[in-house]
Parts: structure tokens; C-alpha cells; sequence
């Protein structure tokens, strides 16, 4: 059995200068006597690993509470266009920047190590790794960021106070360091489970080139400039797709401990499956062990609620939208809204087929959802989100099931979406879809339901790509792509990719849907069924409600959405193209004159 890289504490040096004259220190870890075997090179890359995405900690919290599919008790001020420049921090304070200037620590000084060389280079692409990791994100947060190869000294004036390098020299950077680690990096095979590998390289520039490749095409940017780019993206996709590493990764439909009325809970067992590892479908997974007590508690982070937009989002079993599929039952309640749906939709959603608490597979507790209060038990919507709620009831922060940081998903979504924005229906064909996008379909498949395949030559447009004559995206998107969308939506829900992808779509568009903001259909089933949860009381007698009309399964309908928040400026998100990017921090542009604010921020340009 393969060994697991559990992330642990690991104290190592965090030097000063040091007079060389000084007598090596005996009882402690220096410049003196540090840098001298390849063991040295293991432990200080192994204290960046704190620096993977993770359900908690880590440089990017899988959190979608600033996005259209979530709605918190607590409205967002940036979606309100009330957030205000701040004068410290906002991920650009000396905290935010120390993990990348170890990175630069590590790689100048790394080259007195004795010892095996590929070795030290496969260390070294594991550093490289974490910075490009880090760049990745401070691009994704505020666009031009200064780029730096050393580790900066406080009497580096003329660094410390230089402008922001062009995002594009930025990703070119962090392409060359993923390269570097892609060639010199170890084998899946060859390390630890939960150990950085080519592979693991191989996504993470998939998901870099994929971003940028985006951003500039949806900033109107020069053909020249985003089709490498997207090149980049689906070359290196297939990469790991062909095995080129000697593993083959697969879509997996996973064993369901816990079975509800005859409906396995297959698609959420992958996610509170304890040893990820052992997955087909994981690249590389961040490891917790109640052993070792390197645990996490996203199992007891249950009270986000679902937006009505993204339940609406989910297809029908026969692969049609809502808006048109005669297989659709209706909103009337949630349970309705399950029958003959995409079954990720209950094994995401809080409902009878995916309940709250489990005990041996029984039902032991299904709390109602009373939308009048957030706690553990209620939500804003009367939607609630446990995709990661492992039904046996546990201590709060003792949960151990490792958490995904690539899967073998996201690399078919990547695939399918580069090739479709390079040529459409011409570059992502019939037989691409097949071996991503239905590949994801299959795995969807019970004993009594069939998930219909994606066919390219039968898409058909969804009403609902239009709220009020508007474009959901802000434009008009091929069937193609509009469906590609659609399923990365649904297949990544709640992986921590959902604002990412709104920023480089350009997409704050979606936030104009008033649904963005909504939830369950509030009428008098509802209301008497929520009653009697409630001890009699109406909990709705006066809630704020939005009289919605669309097509319905190619019907006009009507009906009362309940809002999340109070009646006035709360009911509504106001979206700023200024939010694409994150303004920097008012005093630092105070101590550095060179730095300019990002645009539509205090002092910044105005945004395209």
C-alpha cells in the first residue's frame, strides 16, 4: 500500500542574515547548516503543501458564498457594490506575500545540496509548483502583480517599489515553472499518496492556461494572444487524458454506503469517501487522517443555501432543460422538483433521497428547512447544500476524508471547453463530447434511470438562457457552449471554481437574474406544509416574495419565489465590472507610487 503525505506542522528555518563568521549554532536549523542534503530539500517543500486548496486553510477555501449558485444569511458587500477599498491587507499584506518569497527562498539557495540530482530537480519542481500555484491566484485576485525571483530584502528598494508586471509576463512565469515541474517532477507512481507529481503539474497548467485563455478572449483581446492559450489548455488536458505518465485516470461511478428509497447517493459518495487515493477519478488529493488528528470540519458546514437559478440550471433525465422537457414535474415542491432530474441535483440538495442525519442507512433525523434564520439546520433558500455532509453525525472539525485538488473531471471539462471556444462544433466534436462531457453522463446511470448523453446534432436553445429579454452571460453562447457551461456548473459545484469562472467568462452578468437571490416556490402546499413544521405558524405570513414568469417545460408559468433577504436594497444584487479584480489596499499604493489602483476602485481607470 502506498504511503500518505499527510500534511503536517513542520517547524523549518525561516533565516535572517547570518554573519558567516559566526559558529554554526548546535541546537538550531540556519543558513550554516541547513541546504546540505536532498532530506533538507523534502522538509522545506513540504511545509508549502499547507498552500493546496483545501476545505480549510490553504490559498484558495472552496467557498462559493460569493457566487450566483450560493446565497449566505449574510449578503455579500461586493455583490451589493458596497465593498470600499481598504487601507491594509485584501491578500496583498506581507502575510499574503511570504508564502511566495519562501518559494524564492528555497530556489537561491537550494544548489549547495549534495546528493541524487533528479532528486533535488524533482523537489525543485515541487517548489516551482507551489510558486506557480501562488502567482496563479494573486493573477486571478488583482490581474498585474510584480513578479519576483529572489527572496526580496528589505533594503531591495528598487524591487519592493517597482510597477506590477503585465498579467501575461506574470502567466508566462508561472507556464515556464509548471513546465519545469511537468519534466523533472516524479511519476504518480512514484510518490507518496497526496505527494505532487507530473501529473498534478499537468492540471494545474490545464486550469491556468484554460483561465487566461478565457479572460483574454472575453476581454476582446487579439485572436494571437488567447488562441495559444486555449491551445495550451486542450494539449495539455489530453496529456493526462493519453496516460502520459503511466496512469490512467477514469470517471468512476463510486460505491454508495448509504441508499435512500431505492436512489444511491453515488455521485456524493466521492466526495466523503474517507481515502480519495485510492479514486481513479483523483490526480492528487489533500490528506486527513483522524489517526494522525489532521482533520477538517466542511462536513458540518451545511447552512449555505442553493440559489433557485442554479437548482433551475440541472436537467431532465432526457437531457432537456426545464424550460422545455415534458419530463419536468414542476416546482411546486422540492421533491417535485427532483422527479426525473440530473440525480447530482439530490445528491447535492438537502431532501428525502439525501437526508440531513443517517444511521446505518435509516433515516434518523430530516429536519425541516425553515428559511427564517440560518443555523446548522436551516438556510435562507429552503434550499440547503450538503454535497459534503457525511450523513453519520460527528464532531464538529473531526471530519477526515481527504479533499480533492485535481480530478480527472475537471481535465474532461477543461478539454471539451478550450477545444469548443477554439472552433466550436468543428474542434470539439460528437466524439469529444463522448469522451468528456458523456463520460460524466455515464456515470449518473442507476439501476432505474438513464442519464441521456449530450448530442451535439440535438441541442436545442433554452428559454431560460434569457431573464427579461437579457442574456444570462451578458451575451449570446453556441448551444455548445452554453451546455458545456452548464454541466461545469453542475459537475464542480462547490469545488471552489465558481467565481473563477464568472470572473474570466466575464460573466457578472448572471448576478442581474433576481433568481441568483431566490429560492423555494413559496404557495400554499408550501406554506401549510412549512406551517405545520413550525407549530401552525405560517413562517412566509410576511416574507419578501418575487412573482417570477417563465416558460416551463414549454409552458408560461407564474408562481412566488421566496427572496433570501428583506425587502430593499438587500433583494437584489448590483453588479460592478470592477469586481472582476480585486482592488489593492489603499496604503500600499501610499508606499509604493509605482503601484496603480485596479480599475473602477478609488482612483483606479475607468473599466472597459
Amino acid at each position: 500500500m502506498k504511503r500518505k503525505f499527510l500534511l503536517l506542522s513542520i517547524p523549518i528555518l525561516w533565516m535572517s542574515g547570518c554573519d558567516i563568521t559566526d559558529r554554526v549554532p548546535e541546537n538550531a536549523i540556519t543558513d550554516l547548516n541547513y541546504w546540505g542534503k536532498v532530506d533538507d530539500l523534502r522538509m522545506y517543500a513540504r511545509n508549502l503543501y499547507s498552500q493546496l486548496p483545501g476545505p480549510v486553510g490553504g490559498s484558495r477555501y472552496p467557498d462559493e458564498s460569493k457566487t450566483d449558485i450560493v446565497v449566505e444569511a449574510v449578503p455579500s458587500d461586493y455583490l451589493l457594490d458596497a465593498f470600499t477599498v481598504p487601507t491594509d491587507d485584501n491578500g496583498w499584506a506581507y502575510a499574503d506575500w511570504s508564502p511566495i518569497r519562501n518559494c524564492n527562498y528555497f530556489l537561491t539557495h537550494y544548489q549547495t545540496v549534495v546528493g541524487d540530482e533528479q532528486e533535488i530537480k524533482h523537489y525543485v519542481g515541487e517548489v516551482r509548483f507551489f510558486r506557480a500555484l501562488l502567482y496563479f491566484n494573486k493573477v486571478k485576485d488583482f490581474g498585474d502583480v510584480p513578479w519576483y525571483e529572489t527572496d526580496l530584502q528589505t533594503s531591495d528598494q528598487a524591487e519592493l517599489t517597482k510597477p506590477r508586471d503585465p498579467r501575461l509576463t506574470v502567466i508566462a512565469n508561472i507556464k515556464a515553472d509548471l513546465e519545469y515541474a511537468i519534466t523533472n517532477m516524479k511519476k504518480p507512481s512514484d510518490v507518496m499518496s497526496g505527494q505532487l507529481h507530473k501529473d498534478a503539474a499537468l492540471a494545474l497548467l490545464a486550469r491556468v492556461m484554460l483561465y487566461e485563455g478565457t479572460w483574454q478572449k472575453y476581454r476582446n483581446a487579439s485572436p494571437t494572444v488567447w488562441q495559444p492559450l486555449l491551445e495550451s489548455a486542450a494539449a495539455t488536458a489530453k496529456r493526462i487524458m493519453d496516460g502520459e505518465n503511466g496512469k490512467t485516470y477514469e470517471i468512476t461511478k463510486g460505491t454508495a454506503p448509504y441508499t435512500v428509497s431505492g436512489y444511491p447517493l453515488n455521485y456524493k459518495a466521492k466526495f466523503i469517501q474517507a481515502n480519495k487515493s485510492n479514486d481513479p477519478e483523483c490526480i492528487l488529493a489533500r490528506i486527513y487522517s483522524d489517526e494522525t488528528g489532521v482533520m477538517h470540519g466542511l462536513s458540518r458546514i451545511t447552512s449555505k443555501g442553493l440559489s433557485k437559478d442554479f437548482v433551475d440550471q440541472f436537467l431532465c433525465t432526457d437531457g432537456l432543460p426545464i424550460s422545455i422537457s415534458t419530463s419536468y414535474m414542476g416546482d411546486d415542491s422540492i421533491n417535485s422538483e427532483l422527479e426525473n432530474r440530473d440525480p447530482r441535483l439530490r445528491n447535492i440538495l438537502d431532501c428525502k433521497y439525501n437526508p440531513f442525519i443517517l444511521a446505518g442507512g435509516t433515516v434518523s433525523v430530516n429536519n425541516p428547512l425553515l428559511p427564517t434564520s440560518v443555523t446548522e439546520v436551516e438556510t435562507v433558500t429552503g434550499y440547503r447544500s450538503i454535497k459534503y455532509r457525511e450523513p453519520d453525525n460527528i464532531e464538529p472539525n473531526k471530519t477526515a476524508y481527504d479533499w480533492y485538488v485535481f480530478r480527472y473531471a475537471e481535465i474532461l471539462l477543461i478539454y471539451a471547453e478550450a477545444l469548443a471556444e477554439l472552433g466550436g462544433e468543428a474542434r470539439c466534436t460528437q466524439t469529444v463530447v463522448d469522451e468528456t462531457i458523456n463520460k460524466l453522463r455515464e456515470r449518473l446511470d442507476e439501476s432505474s434511470l438513464t442519464m441521456a448523453r449530450m448530442s451535439i446534432a440535438s441541442l436545442q436553445d433554452d428559454p431560460m438562457e434569457q431573464y427579461n429579454g437579457q442574456y444570462r452571460y451578458g451575451y449570446d453562447l453556441s448551444k455548445l457552449l452554453y451546455e458545456i457551461r452548464r454541466e461545469r456548473t453542475v459537475e464542480l459545484a462547490f469545488d471552489g471554481f465558481r467565481w473563477d469562472d464568472i470572473c474570466r467568462w466575464k460573466a457578472g452578468a448572471l448576478f442581474n437574474n433576481p433568481k441568483s437571490m431566490c429560492g423555494i416556490v413559496i404557495n400554499a402546499d408550501v406554506r401549510a406544509r412549512y406551517a405545520a413544521a413550525a407549530g401552525g405558524t405560517d413562517p412566509f405570513a410576511s416574507a419578501n416574495l418575487l412573482s417570477s414568469t417563465e416558460q416551463l417545460a414549454g409552458v408560461s408559468a407564474t408562481r412566488d419565489l421566496l427572496r433570501a433577504y428583506s425587502s430593499g436594497v438587500e433583494d437584489r444584487h448590483v453588479w460592478n465590472d470592477r469586481n472582476y479584480l480585486r482592488p489593492l489596499p489603499k496604503n500600499q499604493i501610499l508606499l509604493n507610487p509605482n503601484l496603480t489602483q485596479n480599475c473602477g476602485w478609488d482612483g483606479g481607470s475607468a473599466c472597459p
